[in-house]
């Protein structure tokens, strides 16, 4: 569908003020009677140049702290974890200060990635709970403890975070 200038003219003025998608959307609709997707919407903006000030933050993929915790829909099976990992060497933990419980925290990456995984390992909350936390090709972390519906702690959550990077970015991930 295509506009008329002043139709274009109205788009932009929208988006100058600071209005988002859904606002030019239904201004669009209100006003001019023109009925669009949201997504014709966004080609419309993109069409005419305009930067939506208030736009929400490209995610990346890279940066954790985006990331969802959430329990894996399967836990692995007891034998899996009582494999032995071939010989090969877990990697050192990396001990940080403990930010919110009374122990420390580490975080280890496997040498052998667990199955349906891109990366996997296991970390030691200050508090003293342990569990197997993996990233999946979607870029999803989940979070496996024996505790059901465990939830660390905001600093913990943020040590994680950062040491997980740390460690990544060591492997050349």
């Amino acid at each position: 569908m295509s506009l008329t200038p002043e139709q274009k003219q109205a788009v932009s003025a929208w988006v100058a003020a600071g209005d988002n998608l859904s606002a030019v959307q239904k201004k669009l609709s209100e006003q001019f009677k023109v009925s669009m997707t949201y997504r014709d919407v966004r080609f419309l903006v993109d069409d005419l140049g305009l930067e939506l000030k208030n736009a929400a933050p490209k995610t990346d993929a890279s940066d954790l702290s985006k990331a969802a915790v959430a329990q894996p829909a399967a836990a692995p099976a007891a034998d899996d974890e009582a494999l032995p990992p071939d010989g090969l060497p877990e990697d050192e933990g990396v001990p940080a200060a403990a930010p919110a419980g009374t122990g420390t925290f580490s975080l280890e990456v496997d040498r052998i990635m667990r199955p349906g995984t891109m990366v996997s390992g296991s970390v030691t909350f200050s508090d003293g709970v342990s569990g197997k936390w993996a990233l999946d090709q979607q870029g999803r972390l989940m979070l496996e403890t024996a505790q059901k519906g465990y939830q660390p702690s905001q600093a913990d959550v943020q040590t994680f975070q950062r040491q997980l990077q740390t460690q990544l970015q060591r492997q050349g991930y």
